[in-house]
């Protein structure tokens, strides 16, 4: 009984440090090539364990990369609680604004993981709407679109529509293209969406 919990806390260990060698070579290799040009496979022979290590612990690169995230992802979402509670008494368009403004930034810092989030799971059968930070975010703003609406039959339809809108809108393609091809600023494209979507 006693080996048991010995090899059971020995795996555990093995494991945890398996995790945190991707973790630490995957961001450096990010870093240093983008998420795009860096292969699971390359990841595996950096960090010196075997493809069937890595790929038991992350299916692909999307899962990674929220791996990656997800402290940063965790204090935006502080934020924007924080941010949404200490303007309560505000109207929801302009906490929208705040919300808006707060995940362009979030994007700007966090640009290479977000789009080795998106990228992958555009390319697997999974949607966008499979993530947990879309899901997260999704909800915050059909809140916020929500006590916008009028109150008519159809206004749960429309807050939805617009919520799925505004999240494709600021998807990375949609996003890198406002920014790189049409030369907005993230704050121009913050003022874009709010005059587009309120």
């Amino acid at each position: 009984m006693d080996k048991t919990n010995t090899t059971s806390r020995s795996e555990r260990r093995d494991a945890a440090e398996n995790r945190q060698r991707i973790l630490d070579v995957a961001s450096t290799l990010f870093e240093l090539h983008g998420v795009e040009r860096v292969s699971m496979n390359q990841i595996a022979s950096e960090a010196q364990i075997g493809a069937g290590t890595l790929y038991r612990r992350y299916r692909n690169k999307s899962e990674l990369c929220m791996d990656l995230i997800k402290d940063n992802a965790a204090l935006f979402f502080d934020d924007v609680e924080i941010y949404l509670q200490e303007n309560a008494q505000h109207p929801p368009s302009e906490r929208l604004r705040g919300l808006l403004t707060l995940f362009i930034q979030f994007r700007e810092k966090n640009a290479e993981l977000l789009s080795g989030i998106e990228n992958e799971v555009y390319q697997g059968s999974e949607s966008r709407t499979s993530s947990p930070l879309y899901e997260q975010l999704h909800q915050q703003l059909f809140g916020l679109f929500e006590e916008m609406a009028t109150g008519n039959d159809e206004s749960q339809a429309i807050s939805l529509f617009k919520t799925d809108m505004l999240l494709t809108a600021m998807s990375n393609d949609s996003y890198l293209f406002q920014k790189n091809v049409r030369g907005n600023s993230p704050d121009r494209i913050v003022e874009q969406l709010c005059l587009t979507f309120l």
